[in-house]
């Protein structure tokens, strides 16, 4: 997963799921202008193991928070005050003998681990024929190996994620599974890219995990499990570690 080269960033010209716009309108007499995304809703599925008393999780490379990272070391080009000594070799000079790891300006390639994320199994909704619920197993299925039933998938609420870029919808769902529905070993579907690494997190561990900002995770693991410390864990008698 983490083996990571021939990095190339090209301009997105065409993309089956991401369309940009510019929208122009009036709010209260004043003219605006806001860039946004077209993007597909998703859905999300919060997975217990009453077997062993675990979250199952999916591990992934996310190219974006790769990205992200990369950005943020990328080395500043100088100032009207730190201007290159004379004989000092200029940018261009010093780019002819860049190495493969690294990046423009001169900055060297994060490791790949930096744009690996913890997440919950999640998938889009782009099969228009099939009920969320119905998508939402295919991923559990395809990403973690659980056959479980769409009518055992209990919603907890849907929530709008990238209000400033996208505004897209996420279905956020909590499914129990035990290892008498553990058919597969998941890792997603080789067909679409998918390279993903399935991941327990024990139930006493899970809020210590949760806010722990060395661990690279999305919002929806905070709030799952959050929301399961309020709503479910009192059934198990198990502490979540708060």
């Amino acid at each position: 997963m983490e083996e990571i080269n021939s990095i190339e960033v090209v301009p997105c010209t065409e993309s089956d799921y991401l369309k940009p716009f510019t929208v122009h309108y009036n709010q209260n007499g004043t003219k605006k202008s806001w860039d946004f995304m077209r993007t597909h809703d998703s859905v999300s599925v919060l997975i217990f193991n009453t077997t062993s008393h675990c979250f199952i999780l999916v591990k992934q490379f996310r190219p974006a928070v790769y990205m992200c990272e990369w950005e943020k070391s990328k080395v500043q080009p100088p100032t009207s005050a730190e201007k290159p000594e004379e004989g000092a070799a200029t940018a261009s000079e010093s780019q002819e003998g860049q190495s493969a790891t690294e990046g423009e300006s001169g900055s060297q390639w994060p490791p790949a681990s930096a744009g690996v994320t913890y997440e919950l199994c999640a998938g889009l909704v782009d099969k228009p024929d099939l009920s969320l619920e119905e998508i939402a197993r295919q991923e559990v299925l395809e990403e973690c190996g659980y056959d479980v039933p769409a009518s055992k998938l209990k919603k907890i609420t849907s929530y709008r994620s990238g209000v400033g870029v996208t505004g897209a919808q996420q279905t956020m769902f909590y499914a129990e599974v035990s290892e008498d529905n553990h058919v597969s070993a998941g890792g997603g579907e080789p067909r679409e890219g998918e390279l993903i690494e399935v991941v327990k997190v024990p139930l006493h561990e899970a809020m210590t995990f949760a806010y722990d900002e060395r661990i690279p995770k999305t919002m929806g693991v905070i709030f799952s499990f959050i929301w399961f410390h309020n709503n479910m864990s009192p059934r198990y008698k198990i502490s979540t570690n708060v």
